[in-house]
């Protein structure tokens, strides 16, 4: 079962967003509080949206994909960007990722949204598989970039 989110997810999105630094060996880069998580999701402009993927029989939380709108000058629509597609290691193989991304991809077709993108680590090839096996293709000719920490702030700041 897929929902969208709600205030009351944000502690266990926030475990969730740490289990998958964890198995992104990177625990360290997964600086995110609670707070930041709940403005970002439910505050006053929201710029992310999530939905929680359920156990079918107790209803508990097992993943969650947390995406955004982003757009293409090219196509002149909008699209989504999962930022993060997690299910824990005892839940998968039950349909809960496939179920998450056919939502999203429900979503894109309802709203006219011509895009549903997203990264996965190149050494992750069961991820890889599963994305290869619903139609995704990978843009390997795109090599992503990324400011953070200090060379952000000496750009930002004119350095």
């Amino acid at each position: 079962m897929i929902r969208t989110a709600s205030p009351a997810d944000i502690p266990v999105i926030h475990a969730l967003v740490r289990e998958l630094a964890e198995y992104e060996k990177a625990p360290e880069e997964a600086r995110a509080s609670e707070e930041q998580l709940r403005e970002a999701l439910f505050g006053e402009r929201p710029a992310a949206f999530a939905h929680m993927a359920l156990d079918d029989e107790s209803g508990e939380p097992v993943g969650f994909a947390l995406w955004f709108l982003n757009f293409s000058t090219w196509r002149g629509a909008h699209g989504i960007y999962l930022e993060d597609l997690y299910v824990r290691p005892s839940a998968r193989g039950g349909g809960h990722g496939r179920a998450l991304l056919t939502e999203l991809a429900r979503i894109c077709v309802e709203r006219g949204y011509e895009r549903l993108e997203w990264s996965v680590l190149d050494w992750n090839r069961p991820a890889i598989g599963f994305y290869e096996a619903l139609g995704a293709r990978p843009q390997d000719e795109w090599t992503v970039y990324r400011l953070t920490d200090g060379a952000l702030t000496a750009l930002g700041s004119g350095h």
